[in-house]
């Protein structure tokens, strides 16, 4: 899926503004379907467990030391979940983690959420807690003195907020922030045997929740109609539901969509971007067909779209910069004639980006980013070409980097005749 920074797909869901998303003000029929004929395919799916856990903060130690990082701050999030497994939300009151360079973490917590925050934690660690009149930084800054790392820098995940950040210098007057994306994104873009174990299975039930919803589409059905198949469809089948968009006809040519009211038409493009969670790890498929048969336009674009993953696919290679690969694609587009670069008609937004806990996650596949591809790297392959005004396509398949090369989530389509394979 593509999206900007300034707004995500929760966000996008949670305004019930923009027509393709499954709305409350969805028909009825579309709401109950019959879901018999699905099962929940996710039962032998693995949770992360202790000595998952255990080697991630072992290999973040190690890169803290060779980084001259005495200590890491996480807030409340995705990266909070990943090293410790602690399952809790951002609000005023700081929920966070400390990973010393060395020994056990530290979690501090508002003292009445401690039951709470220790229910999911999946770590040895320190809990302290502060109650509603105390500041919950000098606390953090209280144990970087015990463990004598105080005069040592510490790193900034890079989602913390800037007032736990603010907290901690006055806290701390004399501390060292830097990043700690060097530890944080080098450990977490590398997936481990058991975390893409835990993606495939999230898009296996994507994958069978397109071909059970694909069946069911039909003339007239609204976009929000045809999403909430998707979604209750994904359910039925055990994942969480992360995102449902549909996209029809005109309003295809938008990667996000349009407000202006959609129905499944007679030769109309449908463009759906879904994906799901299974044990908080994702899924990111996006299916592109014609209601009927397609135009000769519909079916070259297609073509090219799917030529585009290829040639996506065939880039990704060991060692390579990750930006090489969306560099391979739109040089395929302009010699189509499409572009230059990200102009329209053509591919307006980056071939892909990266994948694992959260929908999007460091590094991109676009132009410019140096990181080289390596082994448990994971990305979406989507370069959508979009014509304004007409239609668009969008053919989106997940792969993770092994020590042969990339390999696929799930198999692209094909032809747009057999558009789920």
């Amino acid at each position: 899926m593509t999206h900007g920074q300034a707004i995500g797909r929760r966000e996008i869901l949670a305004l019930g503004a923009i027509a393709p998303f499954a709305l409350r003000s969805s028909v009825l029929r579309a709401a109950e379907p019959d879901l018999s004929a699905l099962q929940d395919i996710t039962g032998d799916a693995q949770p992360i467990g202790a000595q998952e856990r255990a080697g991630r903060i072992e290999r973040a130690q190690a890169l803290m030391r060779a980084n001259g990082i005495g200590a890491v701050l996480i807030e409340a999030g995705s990266s909070l979940t990943y090293f410790t497994g602690i399952k809790w939300w951002r609000s005023e009151r700081l929920t966070a983690a400390v990973l010393p360079v060395e020994g056990e973490a530290m979690v501090v917590t508002p003292f009445f959420e401690e039951p709470s925050v220790r229910e999911s934690l999946g770590i040895p660690a320190d809990v302290r807690v502060w109650q509603e009149d105390e500041d919950p930084l000098k606390l953090i800054a209280g144990f970087l003195k015990e463990r004598r790392l105080a005069d040592k820098p510490v790193g900034i995940e890079e989602t913390v907020r800037y007032f736990a950040v603010d907290g901690l210098r006055h806290a701390l007057p004399d501390v060292r922030i830097v990043s700690a994306s060097p530890v944080v994104r080098a450990v977490r873009m590398r997936k481990t045997p058991a975390e893409i174990a835990l993606m495939q299975v999230a898009t296996d039930v994507t994958i069978a929740a397109y071909r059970w919803t694909y069946d069911r589409v039909e003339t007239g059905m609204s976009a929000s109609d045809v999403s909430a198949l998707m979604s209750a469809a994904t359910r039925k089948l055990g994942g969480d539901v992360e995102f449902s968009m549909v996209l029809l006809n005109e309003a295809s040519a938008y990667p996000h969509g349009s407000k202006q009211p959609q129905k499944v038409a007679k030769s109309g493009v449908v463009l759906m971007d879904c994906g799901c969670a299974v044990h908080g790890y994702q899924s990111d498929v996006s299916r592109t067909w014609v209601h009927g048969p397609p135009s000769t336009a519909q079916r070259t674009v297609w073509d090219q779209v799917r030529r585009g993953q290829r040639v996506a696919f065939t880039a990704a290679r060991l060692g390579v910069p990750a930006g090489s690969v969306d560099d391979a694609v739109r040089g395929y587009y302009e010699a189509l004639g499409y572009g230059p670069r990200y102009k329209l008609p053509g591919l307006s937004h980056r071939t892909g980006h990266g994948i694992g806990m959260d929908g999007h996650e460091p590094v991109n596949l676009v132009h410019g980013e140096e990181e080289p591809l390596d082994v448990g790297m994971c990305f979406s392959d989507e370069p959508g070409i979009y014509l304004p005004g007409k239609f668009g396509v969008r053919l989106e398949d997940c792969f993770h980097m092994t020590e042969s090369g990339p390999r696929y989530f799930s198999e692209p389509p094909r032809s747009i005749d057999a558009p789920m394979g």
